[in-house]
């Protein structure tokens, strides 16, 4: 029996798999609202074969998207646009899906990836100014930011509690706060971009305040039996910046706070930062995170191979793997993964027929008869 492809519980949800298909930002979004390019992105994805879907990082406010084209939960019309693109995935998948909500801080108002990813001025069309723990830019070129006062604090607070009850009602099965990348709430936790002298700088305990009083107004407006869970950088892989073991003590906070689980990735609040990348570079920093928790882990980073999949898994390193660009170089990743390690996976009768010569049908249910 597959390690891989035996069940996951997180809190009340019930995953198939310990596969996550991990948040993938499109930058095609108009004033945050979903269209028919997710539709089509999500369908395929939601076909997968995979535990769990997690969309993109989706913003909290409109100053708090990384772009101008990027997915935003904090109106009407963003709501409305996401319930259309979520009835049209249900249709077709039992798939569990969740979303992940953030704001980008400082690295807001970018450019796309496809545009070249520098900030937008405030004054240039479709810019805004962006906001920090401390006015430091991320680019040294960057306009700087507006260090957060007690007001804003509590408008970015207010606006992460009305986009996970926004979420609630679109009937998401779990909520990923994203602490990750270098936006808002991981430039909370690091001390390279954290430089307050308040109640919410100085040591990690300073540091964690703000993010743990987002995920506790959060956990506390939802129902008790939707998940909510983190995507966290566990180093900044550069000099001064935060590590894994800060990292670990905001874990065990969460965790007692009620959090399902931890999804560790790293980087991305530094310019300097140096990444050594590889197959699995993370999973340490994952590994070290659940010595220190008893609520599930997830690991991240060019994990693509599904023996490497299951060798993480299996030897206990953690309890699930998330892929992204896998995903989309092979949205039937979890098939080909399947009939690898010998499991079964759901996926659509219409394609029960697919399955090249040799290789048995990874399908619950499969039956194949024809006149």
């Amino acid at each position: 029996m597959s390690r891989l492809f035996e069940p996951l519980a997180l809190g009340a949800l019930a995953l198939p798999n310990r596969i996550i298909i991990a948040p993938m930002c499109q930058y095609a979004s108009k004033d945050g609202c979903a269209n028919d390019w997710h539709r089509v992105h999500l369908g395929h994805l939601a076909l997968s074969g995979a535990g769990l879907l997690i969309l993109e990082a989706t913003g909290v406010s409109a100053e708090g998207r990384i772009s101008p084209q990027c997915l935003g939960l904090y109106s009407d019309e963003n709501e409305a646009a996401l319930a259309e693109t979520l009835k049209s995935v249900r249709a077709v998948s039992s798939m569990p899906l969740a979303i992940q909500l953030g704001h980008a801080g400082r690295k807001g108002s970018s450019r796309s990836p496809f545009e070249g990813g520098a900030q937008i001025a405030p004054d240039e069309p479709g810019g805004w100014r962006t906001v920090a723990p401390s006015a430091i830019g991320h680019a040294d070129t960057d306009e700087p930011p507006l260090a957060l006062d007690e007001a804003g604090l509590a408008r970015v607070k207010a606006d992460f509690v009305a986009s996970a009850l926004r979420a609630a009602r679109l009937g998401f099965d779990g909520i990923e706060l994203h602490m990750a990348h270098g936006y808002l709430l991981h430039q909370f936790l690091s001390p390279l971009s954290n430089r307050r002298n308040d109640a919410y700088g100085g040591g990690i305990e300073g540091r964690m305040r703000f993010p743990m009083e987002v995920f506790e107004a959060v956990r506390a407006a939802l129902p008790a039996e939707l998940p909510v869970w983190v995507r966290v950088s566990a180093s900044d892989w550069a000099e001064g910046g935060i590590e894994v073991e800060e990292i670990a003590a905001l874990s065990r906070a969460l965790e007692a706070a009620g959090c399902a689980a931890v999804h560790v990735s790293s980087g991305g609040v530094s310019a300097a930062q140096q990444i050594p990348v590889g197959p699995g570079y993370q999973v340490h920093l994952a590994e070290a995170v659940k010595e220190a928790v008893s609520i599930p882990v997830f690991a991240v980073g060019l994990i693509t191979e599904p023996a490497h999949a299951e060798e993480i898994v299996a030897t206990g390193k953690v309890d699930a793997v998330a892929l992204a660009r896998a995903f989309l170089w092979n949205p039937r990743w979890g098939w080909h993964a399947a009939a690898a390690l010998g499991a079964k996976v759901e996926g659509p009768k219409q394609y029960w027929r697919s399955a090249p010569a040799g290789v048995t049908p990874p399908f619950i249910g499969f039956a194949h008869g024809q006149r």
